[in-house]
């Protein structure tokens, strides 16, 4: 073992190369006498390593971190999805207890990223009344979630 590692410079591919030895010699002793069984694997697997750093001297090992890369699920965790729905039901149920102007001008300002004076424009009310609309939402929103 000690002189196939030295060859192969892999412990566990000496493992192996001796392994694939003893098949050999197995397989050769089916049809052949064999005086010297150790003498065999020993000569097999010196062989087989000399082989093996050969093959392994022309073809370098390719870089194979991009199957990784290429496997790797970017996806969330399925308790993670399914946390996340929980709070969306728990966030719709406390939007439907707002009026329906606060939850209109809430829902403008944070999911469609319009400004105070655009939903107030659109709407017909004042800046102030869209600022206080969505100061309700958020600390009823707030509190609504503290619990969870």
């Amino acid at each position: 073992m000690r002189r196939i590692t030295r060859i192969t410079r892999d412990p566990s591919g000496a493992e192996d190369v001796v392994q694939s030895a003893m098949v050999r010699m197995l397989e050769y002793r089916r049809a052949n006498t064999l005086i010297n069984p150790e003498g065999f694997v020993a000569r097999a697997a010196v062989n087989l390593a000399i082989d093996e750093r050969r093959q392994r001297a022309r073809r370098p090992e390719e870089n194979l971190d991009f199957v990784e890369d290429a496997l790797a699920d970017t996806g969330p965790l399925q308790d993670e999805v399914l946390r996340a729905r929980e709070r969306l039901a728990r966030l719709k149920l406390g939007l439907a207890r707002l009026s329906p102007r606060t939850r209109e001008v809430f829902l403008l300002h944070r999911l469609e990223g319009l400004k105070y004076r655009e939903i107030a424009e659109r709407l017909g009310i004042t800046v102030s009344a869209v600022e206080k609309h969505v100061a309700k939402a958020a600390l009823f929103l707030t509190k609504w979630t503290e619990t969870w």
